[in-house]
């Protein structure tokens, strides 16, 4: 498998096309954090409270014409959107940007950016992914309003996310473009344009792309494909133990199986899912139990796929 790695990650340094997936592993494990853990501390009576029923997903909704959602698909601010429309019930399009497509976002909103809403028979287009939340929650058309309730303005799962920010980015980042399956990298360009412009720790975004100065052109594109390549090459087991110990911590945070936090399907849900997805991209991640049920509920539930199946 490692031969198999190291070989597609050659040929995409020397500008070759694709990469094979690999068969997936994944696991749980019913574990606990100690009581003593600065993470926990907060979280520990969120762990033993009475399991809250799942969210009622409402009747199908289609509209005459349906609402196009463009995305990229692993893109987190992305997903938020996609677990909004699939918990509301709501039958969309969705139109899968290339990474390095700038026109087609341009002639829509003026700007590349993601996730962009279109509803073709209101003549209407935005972007932002918590303003798109806003709009078809409170659009009777869409369903029973504001179904999806606000954040609960946690600070410990917001320092959890920010504790695993550089571990993720050295796991993820190199395995979206590796994989050779996700839409927007289907093509070597928009694998290049993905690596130019995000940056692999410990390196920081003005020294990976520069700032179109003389003084400050950032790094050569060949040296950052070497970087990528050698991320994926690396032995990836002691980041791997230091994320099942930081999941283990998220585990003791959380509600429930259905919602993080109590009260029901929330903001809180849709910020932390979308980025907890990315994670099932990383092959060897031992999920303690209640989490990866969690994973699994609101995957079904929004209608939503996890990567385990192209996990590396």
């Amino acid at each position: 498998m490692k031969l198999l790695i190291v070989s597609s990650l050659a040929m995409m340094v020397s500008n070759a096309a694709g990469f094979a997936p690999s068969s997936s592993s994944s696991s749980s494990i019913n574990v606990r954090s100690s009581p003593s853990s600065p993470m926990s501390k907060v979280a520990l009576s969120m762990s033993t409270v009475s399991e809250a029923k799942p969210f009622a997903k409402g009747p199908r909704i289609i509209l005459n014409q349906l609402p196009v959602l463009y995305v990229y698909d692993h893109c987190p601010f992305c997903v938020r959107v996609r677990l909004a429309l699939g918990a509301k019930n709501i039958k969309h399009l969705i139109h899968f940007f290339a990474n390095d497509d700038i026109a087609t976002p341009t002639n829509l909103v003026g700007k590349k950016i993601a996730p962009i809403f279109e509803l073709p028979e209101d003549n209407f287009v935005m972007g932002e992914s918590l303003d798109i939340i806003a709009k078809i929650d409170t659009d009777e058309r869409f369903g029973t309003p504001n179904q999806i309730l606000p954040a609960s303005g946690r600070k410990d799962i917001k320092a959890w996310q920010k504790s695993v920010q550089v571990l993720l980015r050295t796991l993820q980042r190199p395995r979206y473009v590796a994989t050779g399956l996700l839409p927007e990298f289907q093509q070597l360009d928009g694998r290049h344009a993905f690596i130019k412009n995000h940056q692999l720790p410990p390196y920081e975004k003005p020294e990976w792309k520069g700032d179109g100065t003389d003084e400050n052109p950032g790094m050569e594109m060949d040296a950052k494909l070497k970087l990528y390549a050698e991320a994926m090459a690396a032995d990836p087991a002691p980041l791997i133990e230091d994320l099942n110990a930081r999941l283990v911590e998220l585990d003791d945070m959380l509600y429930g199986e259905h919602y993080c936090s109590e009260g029901g399907f929330s903001l809180d849900d849709v910020d932390l899912w979308a980025r907890l997805r990315s994670i099932t991209i990383i092959q060897g991640v031992a999920w303690p139990t209640k989490l990866r049920t969690y994973m699994d509920n609101l995957s079904e539930l929004c209608d939503v796929p996890l990567y385990d199946e192209m996990a590396l």
